[in-house]
C-alpha cells in the first residue's frame, strides 16, 4: 500500500480523535502537540501507511514506535510543561522525544543503538524540533547534563534506576514502565515532593525490555 504525504494532516487528526480523545486524553496541549507532530516520519518508508494506526510498529534492531495512544498516555502523565529540562531513556525512532519537544520542554535523550540515534536526530532536525538525541547506557542517566525536571523511559525496567532518582530534581518526577515480578507491566509515576517520593500506578502495559551498555552494530 502506498502511503500518501499530502493526507498525512488528515490522518493524524483522525487519529487524535478516535484513539486518543475517544479513550479520554483531554488536554489541548497533548492533543495538539500529536496532531501536529508527522508521525510517519518516525516510521520505517514501507510501514508509513500503518502510521496513523492504532498500533505499535517496528523499527529495526528489535526495537518498536509505541502505540499513539500510548505516547499520548505518557506525555499526559509526565505533563511536561515549556522549559522543562526532560530526560528520556529510549529514544527508538525519536517520536516521543519530538512530542515532547513540540510542547517546549529541552529534551535529552538516550539511545544504546547508535545508527537508531543517528536516524532519531535526523528526524527532529527534519522537523525543525529541539532534542539532543546521545548514544549511552540510558541506566545510567546523563549525570552531566543533571539535574532534569523529569524523566520518562520508553523500555521496561525492572526496577527504578538510582541514577534516574540522584539526576532528578527536587519535585521532579520519574515515569516508566515497570516490570512486576508476575512478568506484568505497568506505568509507575515517581513523584518527588520535600524529599519524599510518592508512588503512582497507571495502565497495564508492554514495552520492549529496557537493556544495559550501548549496543555494537556494524
Amino acid at each position: 500500500m502506498i502511503f500518501e504525504e499530502r493526507k498525512w494532516a488528515e490522518l493524524a487528526e483522525n487519529m487524535v480523535r478516535t484513539q486518543i480523545a475517544a479513550r479520554g486524553i483531554s488536554n489541548g496541549r497533548i492533543l495538539d502537540a500529536l496532531a501536529k507532530v508527522p508521525r510517519h516520519v518516525f516510521v520505517p518508508e514501507e510501514l508509513r501507511f500503518m502510521a496513523y494506526d492504532d498500533c505499535p510498529l517496528p523499527i529495526g534492531y528489535g526495537q518498536t514506535i509505541s502505540q499513539p495512544y500510548m505516547v499520548a498516555r505518557m506525555t499526559e502523565l509526565l505533563d511536561p510543561k515549556a522549559g522543562e529540562k526532560v530526560l528520556e531513556i529510549g529514544t527508538g525512532s525519536g517520536y516521543q522525544a519530538a512530542v515532547l519537544a513540540y510542547l517546549g520542554a529541552e529534551v535529552f535523550s538516550i539511545e544504546r543503538i547508535g545508527p537508531l540515534a543517528k536516524r532519531a536526530q535526523d528526524n527532529l532536525r527534519k522537523l525543525g524540533l529541539s532534542a539532543s538525541v546521545i548514544v549511552g547506557d540510558g541506566i545510567k542517566g546523563l549525570p552531566e547534563e543533571a539535574p532534569f525536571d523529569a524523566v520518562i523511559v520508553t523500555a521496561a525496567s525492572t526496577e527504578v534506576a538510582q541514577a534516574w532518582k540522584e539526576q532528578l530534581k527536587d519535585d521532579g518526577r520519574i515515569l516508566l514502565p515497570l516490570r512486576l515480578h508476575s512478568g506484568v507491566e505497568r506505568l509507575l509515576l515517581l513523584i518527588r515532593s520535600e524529599g519524599k517520593e510518592e508512588e503512582q500506578w497507571y495502565d497495564y502495559c508492554r514495552f520492549v525490555p529496557l537493556l544495559p551498555g550501548v549496543e555494537k552494530t556494524r
